[in-house]
């Protein structure tokens, strides 16, 4: 069914991402490229492209499935086509639907974004025989990069460094066994045509290599139709780096600076920026000379990005080639000028890169992403429901300082269908420095609800001393949160802080539940009740409030403070609050029975304020029994069942495998929690389940 939608008929925020062209400059093409593309993806790198494409005069044409039929990227192209039911083999990896849309629609070229299609090297060989034009590398370089085996044979080829791996294919688990004992443990098994961290697992014993094999065997084929696995050394404290090139069809091939992508979970990439501490102009130089050299041996055209991993003594070696648009491309526009998208669209219709100068590619600034997911930050684990109040922030201290690349509003629904990525939420800055104030002031003005999220955690990653220090490899999160990330560690300064503040919002809140406006002179004698311990605070003031503090355990240090000024304005979520000359921003989430809910250094705490009388009787009201879980085994998200390996009567040992629920195309192996007997079974293979639904439960 096609859906006609005018550029005239966009939504508002269609209006606010049209000043993004800003982030990389005006159109720089004057030439004749196509009249009409489609973008064969979804989200918000299906708005990410339609941006360029308006901006160069460029009609486009999106594709659906049922469950993005109102989505946002279906409003802002200029007419949509119907692929298929929500599943994604159904509808975005249904290649016979996308032909006909394309056929039907009369685009010339198709841009894929990134995921589902953007690596399939015999999709591009169809659109080959039906003369429609691929807004990427040709089909031959494509299978040659995007196959990992093969690619890294290529790297050797070309004076690439590369990691110590076995270069075939891995026939089955006990061969993965063999060459793991082989090379050295720990090893990394990851699907040879993959990417985003699917199909991938770290082993560090043959046991693991055994699980890690089926686990991400299973992954690589449910995400990319490909099974095979490839195995390689795993080096150990590495900092992940990649160089972006971009190339044309007349011979042209330059490299960008690099991004560092080193702050990831289940090797998903969470925080990127650009350019790297780590590296010196020397490693930068040779780094990029060696991904051009990787590019040119291949006949590579349009974006792509080689991946290194790189030691602490800037040792780095190729771990892999995307041949694609990369997620994080908006930090490299930010620091380059360069719109990708646009060189992409032009090495596609044949002309030249904007520039085929090298030395005309410098590094303005420093930018930072945080990749802001519909999941909780706890366990990693997603989020699905409706987005019942959405504001993205604004630029900051400079025009465009802050740039957010999403595909919803408010309204939207994150599916269990699709990756739970909400944004890419992106600042720049002249420094380093400038680029995290904006990140940290950013998260602190996002707002999001109706799903978990995990701003808590990047909150905290931005304002850890290693990350300001630029101290970062791949473990970082495991490092810093052996335990998982528990939000955000209140800190003498911090819990006084939140509980003087907390005191002020409902000396305000009384004042205007009382007569509709603040009264000209509070004071307030309260309990503040935090994570750890209450506080007892004494507050007078208006909107410059002085307080002293005083915590019941040894948890804290009391203290006083004066000139504490809190701006909130009535049904606006955002407190402004500044102390020592020191910004803070506060989110009033939601009033609870005794206090409110807030977000605080992006972590949410549930505040009661209370007045002594109050505070004295609750300590005498017993605390509600909890359910005892220690004999069922729960989902732990909306997901479907890929496998049950138990039955009733069957005897299991604590942390045996007994199911495994895949949501958004990762699988998540469920264990016994404790030793025992099988009592029932509440779900087969293939079930829908819920998060926190009994699945299995033990005598």
């Amino acid at each position: 069914m096609l859906i006609n939608r005018l550029s005239a008929n966009s939504s508002s925020r269609w209006l606010h991402t049209t000043a993004g062209a800003r982030y990389f400059g005006p159109c720089k093409t004057a030439e004749k490229t196509f009249d009409k593309i489609l973008v064969a993806n979804r989200g918000e790198i299906a708005c990410r492209v339609i941006r360029t494409a308006k901006k160069m005069g460029i009609r486009t044409v999106a594709v659906y499935s049922d469950a993005d039929a109102n989505a946002l990227f279906v409003r802002e192209a200029d007419e949509a086509w119907r692929v298929g039911p929500a599943p994604t083999s159904q509808s975005y990896l249904n290649v016979e639907a996308i032909m006909e849309a394309i056929s039907a629609s009369g685009a010339q070229a198709v841009h894929p974004g990134y995921g589902f299609l953007s690596e399939n090297a015999s999709f591009v060989k169809r659109l080959d025989s039906a003369g429609i034009a691929f807004i990427g590398p040709k089909e031959y370089a494509m299978a040659a990069m995007g196959d990992k085996i093969q690619s890294k044979i290529i790297a050797k080829q070309a004076g690439v460094n590369t990691i110590p791996g076995f270069d075939g294919v891995v026939r089955d688990a006990e061969h993965a066994v063999e060459i793991a004992e082989e090379i050295g443990y720990p090893v990394m098994l990851k699907a040879s045509a993959g990417g985003g961290g699917k199909g991938m697992r770290i082993a560090h014993s043959a046991q693991q290599v055994r699980e890690g094999f089926k686990l991400a065997s299973d992954e690589a084929q449910s995400s990319f139709g490909d099974s095979r696995i490839l195995v390689e050394k795993f080096i150990e404290e590495p900092r992940h780096i990649e160089i972006q090139i971009i190339a044309d069809s007349q011979g042209n091939v330059l490299w960008l600076p690099e991004r560092e992508c080193s702050i990831q979970r289940r090797n998903q990439k969470v925080i990127e920026e650009a350019p790297s501490t780590h590296l010196d102009a020397e490693t930068r130089r040779k780094m990029g000379e060696q991904a051009v050299a990787l590019a040119r041996n291949v006949g590579y055209n349009s974006a792509g990005t080689v991946e290194f991993l790189v030691d602490k003594y800037r040792n780095f070696y190729f771990l892999e080639m995307n041949t694609r648009l990369q997620v994080e491309h908006p930090i490299t526009e930010y620091i380059t000028g360069f719109d990708l998208v646009e060189e992409m669209i032009r090495s596609a219709a044949g002309l030249p890169l904007t520039t085929t100068d090298q030395n005309a590619v410098q590094i303005n600034g420093w930018a930072i992403e945080s990749r802001v997911y519909a999941e909780d930050p706890e366990k990693y684990l997603p989020s699905i429901g409706t987005l019942s109040k959405y504001q993205e922030p604004r630029s900051w201290q400079r025009e465009n300082d802050v740039r957010c690349d999403s595909g919803i509003s408010e309204g939207s629904e994150i599916s269990m269908y699709y990756d739970p990525m909400i944004c890419k939420l992106s600042t720049h800055g002249p420094t380093r420095a400038d680029a995290i104030a904006t990140m940290s002031h950013a998260l602190d003005r996002y707002l999001i609800k109706g799903v978990t999220h995990n701003i808590p955690l990047l909150r905290d990653v931005i304002a850890s001393a290693d990350f300001g220090a630029g101290h970062t490899t791949t473990g970082f999160l495991a490092e810093h949160y052996p335990q998982g990330f528990k939000g955000h560690r209140l800190t003498a300064e911090t819990a006084t802080q939140l509980a003087a503040v907390s005191a002020a919002l409902q000396c305000i809140r009384q004042a205007r539940e009382s007569s509709g406006r603040a009264a000209d002179h509070i004071v307030l004698e309260a309990h503040v009740s935090l994570d750890l311990d209450a506080a007892a605070v004494n507050l007078q003031g208006t909107s410059s409030f002085s307080a002293s503090v005083e915590f019941a355990g040894n948890e804290y240090a009391s203290s006083t403070m004066s000139q504490l000024e809190v701006a909130w304005d009535i049904d606006m979520p955002f407190v402004q609050v500044r102390h020592k000359a020191k910004d803070i921003t506060l989110q009033f989430l939601d009033p609870l029975p005794l206090g409110f809910r807030v977000q605080f250094m992006g972590t949410k705490f549930d505040i009661d304020v209370l007045s002594p009388r109050q505070r004295e009787l609750m300590q005498l009201m017993k605390e509600k029994e909890q359910l005892d879980t220690s004999k069922m085994v729960l989902s732990p998200m909306p997901g479907t069942i890929v496998s049950v390996a138990v039955k009733p009567g069957d005897a299991v040992s604590e942390g045996m495998q007994v199911a495994v629920v895949e949501a958004m195309k990762m699988q998540n192996v469920l264990r016994a929690p404790r030793a025992g007997t099988v009592r029932a079974v509440h779900v087969s293979r293939g079930a829908t389940v819920n998060g926190d639904d009994i699945l299995i439960e033990l005598e």
